[in-house]
């Protein structure tokens, strides 16, 4: 039976990052996917990336036919359409690729460093021994032959199947599947022949169109663009492709354009999993819900994920045993770093889901919440008000009282919300602090 230092579910962004992270740092991998090589990168997404996640990895920015559209920022639009937030400089610019380019360039990196590649690999189950994992059972999709890669330590970077974590025992401690309130079903089309020219990606609010979500149209290279909808998961949602069809392809713009490419899929639109280790395992990228909550981008925290994982894991592996303690770091790390500002943004995201297009309306109109307001929330994961601005806004929305309170206690809980992930515990007293956040999240 094969057995490795590390044995990585999903060559994915993350899962890709993490592959070459740990071959440079002389560890012997097994990187295994279910999909074939050539395949591998080709997924359902909004294709935009900021520039920031480049500059802080330090990996080359997008080129050539991969880059397809530099951006400035993002618009936002009203349900009415009257109002337009226009967000841009440093955390929203960056670059719209072409997704299977993108992912290619990462998986060329990981297999440029030499390791064990398996595609057409499907993950079944870990492998438990002595309630630790050692292992992934896979099956060769072309063969259907099943066998067991053994390994000192294994990383479940399966993206939303998440196909390690779904199917590890209870007393593991970890959820099995994602609230419906906290998913984004989606359907999404590349089409040609658009007369849309812009720099800016462009999302578009209403609850009337897109209960609990919205749609959006970013530009590609030359007339092409990323058109989607994404609705919130609750039972009896309309289909997104159905009303994508119905209120937005229907419009002029679209009249003569043609279908390149298109699909569907979920977003797990939340804050990270509790924990993203336990004994002899970690969690990385959608298999760990680490997507911005707001806008559901996920490749730049997924590349993040890979690096500070395998940082720990190296660490981990070189003193012995990689059990849940010595694993943790991971969790201290990667929370700090950005799972705070998906917490707090989180938080924000359930505000959003929860009001009327005549409140949005009127917030955006009146500037209720600013523009500036939704930049450094998108930044830091947290809406401070001055008094200032608190007395003026209170002025403005007498009308919409009860919007202005629940602002109110929306900024306040996303600081909480913050708070506590940049005072991630110690692997004792994660207990007491796992019972503050159901409890945060439940009021």
């Amino acid at each position: 039976m094969p057995s490795y230092d590390l044995v990585i579910v999903g060559a994915g962004s993350s899962g890709c990052i993490a592959t070459k992270t740990a071959v440079l740092n002389g560890l012997e991998v097994c990187l295994i996917d279910c999909k074939p090589r050539q395949n591998i990168g080709d997924k359902i997404c909004g294709d935009a990336i900021a520039r920031h996640h480049f500059d802080s990895l330090g990996i080359k920015y997008p080129s050539g036919q991969e880059l397809e559209h530099e951006i400035k920022g993002v618009k936002v639009y009203s349900p009415d359409m009257e109002s337009v937030f226009k967000i841009e400089g440093e955390g929203v610019s960056g670059f719209i690729v072409d997704r299977l380019m993108l992912g290619q360039r990462l998986l060329k990196g990981a297999l440029d460093c030499g390791v064990t590649f398996h595609d057409n690999t499907l993950a079944l189950e870990p492998i438990i021994s002595n309630s630790f994992v050692k292992g992934v059972k896979s099956r060769n999709l072309n063969t259907g032959k099943v066998e067991k890669i053994y390994s000192k330590l294994t990383m479940d970077a399966s993206g939303f199947s998440a196909a390690l974590r779904r199917n590890l025992p209870k007393n593991f401690g970890f959820i099995k599947s994602i609230k419906n309130q906290d998913l984004l079903p989606c359907f999404r089309e590349i089409r040609d022949d658009v007369d849309f020219r812009s720099d800016y990606c462009k999302i578009f609010l209403s609850q009337e169109i897109a209960p609990g979500g919205y749609y959006w149209i970013f530009p590609k290279n030359n007339e092409k663009v990323n058109v989607g909808l994404g609705v919130q998961g609750l039972k009896n949602h309309p289909n997104p492709k159905e009303i994508l069809y119905k209120n937005v392809i229907s419009k002029d713009i679209f009249r003569k354009s043609i279908i390149l490419n298109s699909g569907g899929g979920f977003v797990p639109t939340r804050r990270p999993i509790d924990s993203l280790v336990s004994d002899g395992i970690m969690f990385l990228g959608d298999a760990a819900c680490l997507v911005n909550p707001i806008h559901g981008g996920g490749i730049g925290p997924s590349m993040l994920s890979g690096k500070l994982a395998t940082e720990v894991a190296v660490m981990a592996l070189s003193k012995g045993i990689p059990s849940k303690d010595l694993l943790w770091e991971y969790n201290l790390k990667y929370m700090k770093e950005y799972g705070a500002k998906q917490a707090g943004l989180d938080i924000f995201r359930i505000l959003l889901q929860s009001l009327k297009d005549d409140e949005i309306n009127y917030g955006m109109k009146h500037q209720l919440i600013k523009p500036e307001d939704i930049l450094e929330t998108s930044l830091k994961g947290e809406l401070k008000i001055s008094i200032t601005e608190k007395v003026t806004r209170v002025f403005k929305g007498l009308k919409k009282i009860d919007l202005l309170r629940n602002l109110k206690k929306t900024a306040d809980k996303m600081q909480l919300a913050k708070n506590l992930y940049q005072n991630y515990p110690e692997n004792e007293e994660f207990e007491a602090w796992a019972k503050k956040i159901r409890t945060l999240y439940e009021l």
